[in-house]
């Protein structure tokens, strides 16, 4: 039986490096000691106070009394025909939700859910059809990454992180900043800001604000050259219509050689007309930016078609002869419905 309760004890994998110094000082322990927790429970990825031998057994008991840990456990794993690998994972309060493993030429790419279902309701998109049930807490969003790394059979070595599974990131944003710093902290998980991305459909004011706040890669799904189509598509962009959205992109720090990433799904009779790519480069005119084309990935029900491969290849040279970084993405895991917009957590229906 999964108890629906929530639990009133902190969770430590909630905590940034700050958090639990402030929290162990207030215990009246030295702050190194907050480094030490945060190493146990990244680093080492431990789930039990009892494996933190470097404090004293005193402050282990004292801790397990006040505080917990808790991360997703995993239900099921299912790997498709070319090798990615799918995690359908189970929350404290009984939801589901799905992470992927993504292989690489010589990388394996972790794609981590930020919320419960989606509140955004593109319309190419299964999760949109599952609803908006809540926000991911920064150690659900994390503790995807741990779970896979530290209790799945012969997990991969991850070496990116995407943050485009279930949800829209910058609509649970604190969390997803959060969950960052942990991710990328030296007492963390310690990987590089170069080696994060966050994917969204088009939060114009949190692209700004993600900007300010931390410098990682942004990816925004733009996916219609117009605003009529992609309003039809992407009900968000009725709030951020393009004009809004690109002056947005263009404000956001993107250092070194390092270009913001335009996401386009090609749906067939929607989007990916010879017309539609004329008018991409119109729209894209100075904005620093590469393009990652990706075909439609259709599910069980899907009211939109992937298109043929002539037509992709027009779409995708079009761009070229205009000298923009295009790069067809091929999609994988779609036998086992892993791909982009097919995540659904849906084991728990």
């Amino acid at each position: 039986m999964i108890s629906r309760t929530e639990n009133p004890l902190p969770n430590l994998l909630d905590f940034t490096l700050e958090e639990m110094e402030e929290f162990i000082s207030s215990l009246g322990k030295e702050k190194f000691r907050a480094r030490q927790i945060m190493k146990w429970l990244y680093q080492s990825g431990s789930a039990s106070f009892d494996d933190m031998t470097t404090l004293s057994c005193d402050f282990r008991e004292k801790l397990s009394r006040i505080a917990r840990i808790s991360r997703p456990q995993i239900v099921k794993i299912q790997e498709s025909k070319d090798t990615t690998m799918k995690a359908l994972l189970r929350l404290e309060d009984g939801l589901f939700i799905e992470s992927v493993l993504i292989p690489g030429k010589n990388s394996w790419t972790i794609c981590l859910s930020t919320q419960a279902g989606c509140a955004m309701d593109c319309k190419f998109c299964l999760t949109a059809r599952q609803g908006f049930k809540r926000n991911l807490k920064p150690s659900e969003i994390t503790g995807q990454l741990i779970t896979l790394k530290y209790e799945m059979p012969q997990c991969p070595e991850i070496t990116n992180i995407v943050m485009m599974g279930m949800g829209e990131p910058l609509a649970n944003y604190d969390n997803v900043v959060k969950a960052i710093k942990n991710l990328t902290s030296d007492f963390g998980m310690g990987f590089s800001n170069r080696k994060v991305t966050v994917s969204t459909c088009g939060l114009a004011p949190q692209i700004i604000r993600l900007g300010r706040d931390i410098c990682i890669n942004l990816a925004v799904s733009l996916n219609a050259p117009d605003d009529e189509t992609r309003s039809n598509l992407m009900p968000v962009n009725k709030k951020y219509p393009l004009k809004v959205l690109l002056d947005a992109c263009r404000q956001y720090p993107m250092p070194g050689r390092r270009m913001l990433t335009f996401e386009y799904i090609l749906m067939d009779g929607i989007n990916c007309s010879v017309r539609d790519a004329k008018k991409l480069v119109a729209l894209l005119k100075g904005q620093r930016c590469k393009l990652n084309l990706i075909v439609l990935n259709e599910y069980p029900g899907s009211p939109f078609k992937s298109p043929s491969p002539k037509t992709v290849e027009a779409f995708q040279q079009i761009l070229l002869d205009h000298h923009f970084t295009a790069i067809l993405r091929k999609s994988k895991g779609r036998d086992i419905l892993a791909a982009c917009g097919q995540l659904s957590g849906s084991f728990g229906k």
